[in-house]
């Protein structure tokens, strides 16, 4: 017998869907299977699929293994799940230096966004990427 969805959140359904299928699912697959158990009309499903998104990267039981592929923290290992912050934080380091217009920085803060290495030329330096491998 076909189990009732009707008062269920969406998220609990996909974690059912999971379940039942015993395999990752790509969001759009997930997402279908998940608006058919709740009988969402097509008009439904463009409305709400933006909220079914969010809920399910929030929620701690699901975990995004790339490509749009979702699965149950549960079945995926610690590697294969966890994210080292401190990357995290490099690159967005790496990022806002990369950002930072010269020209618009007052006395003194070139330094602070380490920009200071390369006054003389606005052109690239490829050698300077052989020195970092």
């Amino acid at each position: 017998m076909e189990k009732n969805y009707k008062n269920e959140s969406m998220v609990d359904v996909a974690y059912d869907v999971i379940t039942e299928n015993h395999r990752i699912m790509n969001f759009q697959e997930l997402y279908s299977e998940v608006a058919l158990k709740l009988g969402f009309s097509d008009e439904e499903k463009l409305d709400k699929i933006s909220k079914f998104y969010t809920n399910l990267s929030l929620d701690g039981r699901f975990v995004t293994l790339g490509n749009n592929e979702w699965d149950l923290r549960t079945n995926q290992t610690y590697d294969k799940t966890h994210i080292d912050v401190n990357d995290v934080y490099t690159e967005m380091d790496e990022e806002a230096r990369a950002n930072v217009d010269t020209e618009e920085l007052e006395a003194g803060e070139e330094e602070e966004y380490n920009l200071d290495e390369d006054k003389e030329s606005d052109e690239y330096d490829s050698s300077k990427d052989e020195e970092d491998l």
